[in-house]
């Protein structure tokens, strides 16, 4: 039992962070239509930026928790500049091309932005100081981590002050309706553009959040490490109901959970040989599964009809 807690603990920690990056993938979706393929690649120049931050704050002699928040405090209006360039130069021309157009352009722009990053921090790895208390505390016979706990609790509240923002604020409903219908949206006076940009810039803050995130509880971040975590985002949104928020943060939770249990009870079934290091494959397999069985995703999709 002692476990399988500590397996969930994991998979909750694992799927907030996987919810956060995947909310900027099903808001792009909900409102154009489209897969923004470089998202990932904005994760990882948030955590690379904060980590460059750290690295600078540190000999000052702040303690820890005020040095991690101040590298994310710088790595969130880059990311949202990144995003917000991301939508202006690569997909606002591309708008009304056929749907294979702007994907190619998503692809292309995840390898130039790796490509960049590489060129800008090198090919190693960079190390996140231990700037957090790493002594556990006992929860049900497991152990949690005051670093997951924060992790837990930040995606918690972002993720709520997100549904508040879409459902309870006026630019939330000018999101609802250029989704619903972007030539209407325009005629009642909604600024289309300007919606569209925000999207993209407000799905690029989250991902810096979870960028730090990855790089804080792996403790290392790289110039190629947001395509894995693309990727998985990207499962957990069809997972859940691409274009849905709440899908999105239920299928990564769901997907986190999911490759905690099967890395360690299918890793202990087949003697190791199935263990942590083939986690990834169960990933895609339950995107495998979902698109055979379920294509609208556990909650389903929330695509409008557009005229």
């Amino acid at each position: 039992m002692d476990i399988f807690i500590q397996q969930i603990i994991n998979g909750l920690v694992l799927g907030s962070i996987y919810a956060l990056v995947a909310l900027g993938y099903t808001m792009v979706y909900g409102i154009l239509g489209l897969i923004n393929f470089a998202h990932g690649e904005v994760v990882m120049i948030g955590a690379l930026t904060a980590l460059t931050a750290i690295g600078l704050l540190v000999p000052s002699g702040l303690p820890g928790p005020v040095v991690v928040l101040g590298g994310l405090l710088i790595a969130i209006p880059v990311c949202m500049t990144v995003g917000f360039t991301i939508e202006r130069v690569a997909y606002r021309p591309l708008r009304n091309a056929p749907r294979l157009a702007p994907l190619i352009t998503a692809i292309g722009v995840s390898i130039v932005l790796q490509q960049l990053a590489m060129i800008g921090w090198g090919r190693n790895y960079h190390t996140f100081p231990p700037l957090l208390p790493a002594a556990p505390h006992q929860f049900l016979g497991a152990a949690i981590t005051d670093l997951q706990i924060i992790i837990i609790a930040t995606a918690a509240a972002l993720m709520a002050a997100l549904v508040w923002l879409v459902t309870r604020t006026r630019l939330g409903r000018a999101m609802r309706a250029t989704a619903e219908n972007p030539a209407v949206a325009r005629l009642m006076g909604v600024d289309v553009d300007r919606v569209i940009s925000f999207t993209f810039v407000l799905g690029s803050a989250l991902a810096a959040v979870a960028g730090v995130m990855v790089a804080a509880n792996y403790s290392i971040a790289h110039y190629a490490m947001g395509f894995m975590l693309g990727l998985k985002a990207f499962t957990a949104a069809v997972l859940g109901g691409i274009g849905n928020l709440g899908g999105a943060m239920l299928g990564g939770l769901l997907l986190g959970i999911i490759e905690s249990l099967a890395a360690g009870y299918i890793g202990d079934l087949t003697g190791g040989f199935l263990g942590s290091h083939y986690k990834d494959v169960f990933a895609f397999f339950v995107l495998i599964l979902v698109l055979v069985f379920r294509p609208s995703g556990l909650m389903g999709e929330k695509v409008a009809e557009r005229a």
